[in-house]
């Protein structure tokens, strides 16, 4: 009899100790997953809309503000995933509130209604424009302005954002202190709907002097991949330049990581930043124009990559 109960005991200590072990396991993927476990019915993703992730720090935020006409024009094909509330007319915002989670038109911003025009939404303008008219293109976009790529980790300690400089923590605060685990959420909502075909990324300026700037964008970039099911060869990396020395840019020396990413991640490809406008007030950052013709080049290559002629 003894020896039974002590059989049971140990098989209910093994039970709840598997149970926090999943708890630890999906402690940074649990938002993102769980939603899905009372899912009845299961329907194939739409083939013919494209997803595409982009991340980073205050450029893929977007810090430049939108002008009327990027607002305007913008085709119902080329839809965003808000990664967070967005009150109605609120801050670089307009129209009706955006919930999270949930599918729009991607007119600016498609950060947050604190974020401004980006390379995420000309890069959408332009792959709609050359695409078969029968295919969507959806964007997310989490980033957080003035972040190294650490805050992107999956292992990420949101106790760390009480280190972080305000408007840094301000950001991290929309996605509850966690930015991977929100790219993830989204990404995993979008791959039920739609197929990732790419992942969009600027960021290296908070990491200008970091010798492993480039194998920590891969840890990041394999994370998404192993927790999304995906293939490398699938999905591309599209990394951006930060602005140059042509245009005095404040975190030039950045690029030398940049353009040494290939070699780290072979499914990895740099975007050139080589005559977008700089904001000639802070060349940390873009102007509009320099978002626009930034947010093509971001295009031309996904759509070589594609095969699609443009």
């Amino acid at each position: 009899m003894k020896a039974r109960l002590r059989y049971f005991l140990t098989l209910a200590t093994l039970c709840c100790l598997t149970a926090t072990a999943q708890d630890k396991k999906f402690l940074y993927a649990s938002a993102a997953t769980y939603p899905f476990a009372s899912d009845f019915y299961y329907t194939e993703p739409d083939s013919n809309f494209y997803v595409f992730l982009c991340f980073g720090q205050s450029n893929m935020q977007g810090a430049a503000r939108p002008e009327d006409k990027d607002y305007e024009n913008v085709p119902n094909r080329l839809r965003m995933m808000a990664a967070v509330d967005f009150p109605a007319n609120t801050g670089n915002y307009r129209g009706a509130a955006r919930k999270k989670y949930e599918w729009y038109t991607a007119t600016p911003p498609l950060h947050s209604t604190i974020g401004g025009l980006s390379p995420a939404d000309y890069f959408g303008r332009a792959m709609v424009e050359h695409l078969p008219s029968h295919i969507k293109v959806g964007l997310i976009n989490v980033s957080v302005t003035g972040c190294a790529i650490e805050v992107f980790f999956k292992e990420y300690d949101p106790a760390c954002n009480a280190r972080l400089g305000s408007s840094t923590r301000t950001v991290c605060g929309y996605y509850d202190g966690l930015p991977y685990v929100r790219l993830l959420s989204c990404a995993l909502r979008a791959a039920k709907v739609g197929v990732i075909k790419g992942i969009l990324l600027h960021q290296g300026e908070a990491n200008r002097t970091d010798p492993l700037w480039c194998m920590k964008v891969k840890h990041v970039y394999d994370d998404l991949l192993h927790d999304l099911g995906l293939q490398a060869r699938d999905v591309p990396l599209l990394a951006g330049q930060v602005v140059g020395e042509e245009q005095h840019g404040k975190s030039a020396i950045a690029n030398k990581n940049v353009n040494a990413l290939p070699k780290t991640i072979p499914t990895a490809h740099v975007i050139s930043s080589v005559g977008c406008e700089a904001d000639p007030d802070d060349t940390h950052h873009f102007s509009a124009e320099g978002y626009r013709t930034f947010g093509r080049r971001y295009a031309d290559v996904m759509l070589d990559l594609m095969g699609v002629e443009h």
